[in-house]
């Protein structure tokens, strides 16, 4: 059974995110969507409204769990019995940092493989930050996320 692991912040759960995970549950057995704690970025949301939105999001889909995670990513790769890292690509920058990511976790495991999907080009502006920079302004974000998180969004922005 192959099993993809697919690590993030997710702060928020955005449509390009959603469509990654949609497009790896048709080919891989299960999708966990592991949100990191990432307290070295200060996340927006906390764990748990991340958590949350993923799950509210991917309801409908039988092979995608969500679940949070913190510390070393080859530990929880480790304890889920996984050996497939998926990462999304929107643009050749994100290839670089990706690629430095790719090096030291097959340094740390070389048994661990990743898989790259690239964002549809609808998504591939889409980046978290600007999300939140544009819900912050009070922009729509309609556009970029589902209405769940963007109830979210203008509840922390009291909007």
């Amino acid at each position: 059974m192959d099993k993809v692991i697919y690590p993030g912040t997710f702060d928020p759960f955005t449509s390009g995110h959603e469509d990654l995970v949609r497009r790896a549950s048709r080919l891989f057995d299960q999708v966990v969507v592991a949100v990191a704690v990432s307290s070295g970025k200060k996340p927006f949301f906390t764990l748990d409204e991340r958590v949350d939105m993923a799950l509210q999001v991917l309801a409908d889909c039988s092979n995608v769990s969500v679940m949070p995670f913190s510390g070393l990513l080859m530990n929880f790769l480790q304890q889920q019995e996984a050996r497939i890292i998926l990462r999304g690509l929107r643009a050749a920058s994100d290839f670089e940092y990706e690629f430095q990511m790719v090096g030291m976790n097959r340094a740390l495991n070389s048994e661990i493989e990743t898989v790259f999907l690239m964002a549809e080009a609808r998504h591939q502006a889409i980046a978290s930050r600007l999300v939140k920079e544009i819900a912050r302004l009070g922009g729509d974000v309609g556009k970029f996320v589902t209405p769940r998180v963007v109830a979210a969004l203008n509840e922390k922005y009291g909007g």
